[in-house]
C-alpha cells in the first residue's frame, strides 16, 4: 500500500490557511496521490511532515511575530527544512524566506533567500499590485513544468523582493519591471502570487510542489 503524503500548512495567524489547504487537497487528488493536509500549529506535526506550505497576508513584520508567537513552531520548520523537507512559502509565506523586512521597521526573516521586502517601485500603476499577471519563467524547474508558454499568477502586494541572487530566481513578473514571482533555493521554494487564487496554473504548480524531490539542500544548510 503507498503511504499517505502527509501536507502540513502552517497556521501562525497568517492568513489563507483554508483556502492553500483546500488547494493542495485538490492538486493532490487529481495528480492521483494519496495525501493528508493538515492546518497546524503543532512544531510536531510540521518536523514529521512530507511536506510544508507556508501561507501569509499582510505585513512581513506581523506575520514573523505570528510565526515566533507559538512555541517551537519556526524551530520545527527549520529542522525539517534542514533536513530536506520540501518547503513552499506563498506570498508572505515567500517574503519570510528573505533575509530581511522592511515593512513596519526591520524584521529577520529565515534567510533563505538572498535579499530583503521592500516597497515596490512602479511609478503611474497602483499599488498593492491585485490581479493576474504574467510569469516570466528566467529557468526551467520540476515547480513549473506543465505552465505552458504565458502562465498568469493572481497577485496582491505592495512590498516584493529585492537585491536578491539571479540564480535564485526561476520567474519574474513585470509591473514597473521585473518583481521576482518564484524563487527557490534548494530544496525551499516560494511563490510571490498566491497560488490557490490562481486556478489551474496555481494547481499545478501545487501538484508540482507534491511530487518534487529537490536534488540539493537550501545552500544556507551545506
Amino acid at each position: 500500500m503507498t503511504r499517505s503524503l502527509s501536507i502540513a500548512v502552517v497556521d501562525y495567524e497568517g492568513g489563507n490557511l483554508a483556502s492553500a489547504a483546500r488547494a493542495a487537497a485538490r492538486a493532490a487528488e487529481l495528480s492521483g496521490l494519496e495525501a493528508s493536509v493538515r492546518i497546524t500549529s503543532s512544531p510536531a506535526d510540521v518536523r514529521t511532515a512530507d511536506r510544508i506550505i507556508l501561507p501569509g497576508q499582510g505585513a512581513f513584520a506581523d506575520c514573523a511575530r505570528g510565526l515566533e508567537s507559538v512555541s517551537g513552531l519556526k524551530d520545527a520548520i527549520l529542522t525539517a527544512t534542514r533536513a530536506g523537507t520540501p518547503f513552499l512559502g506563498i506570498c508572505v509565506g515567500m517574503q519570510l524566506m528573505a533575509e530581511r523586512g522592511l515593512e513596519h521597521g526591520t524584521t529577520e526573516g529565515f534567510g533563505w533567500i538572498a535579499g530583503e521586502i521592500a516597497p515596490m517601485d512602479a511609478p503611474g500603476l497602483r499599488m498593492p499590485q491585485m490581479g493576474w499577471n504574467k510569469l516570466n519563467f528566467t529557468r526551467s524547474h520540476p515547480l513549473t513544468e506543465g505552465l505552458g508558454a504565458a502562465p498568469h499568477g493572481y497577485f496582491v502586494h505592495s512590498y516584493a523582493l529585492r537585491n536578491t541572487k539571479p540564480d535564485t530566481l526561476i520567474a519574474t513578473t513585470d509591473y514597473g519591471g521585473a518583481v521576482p514571482a518564484i524563487v527557490c533555493n534548494g530544496n525551499v521554494a516560494g511563490t510571490q502570487f498566491h497560488v490557490e487564487k490562481s486556478q489551474t496554473v496555481g494547481l499545478q504548480i501545487l501538484a508540482n510542489f507534491l511530487s518534487w524531490t529537490p536534488e540539493t539542500l537550501c545552500d544556507v544548510y551545506v
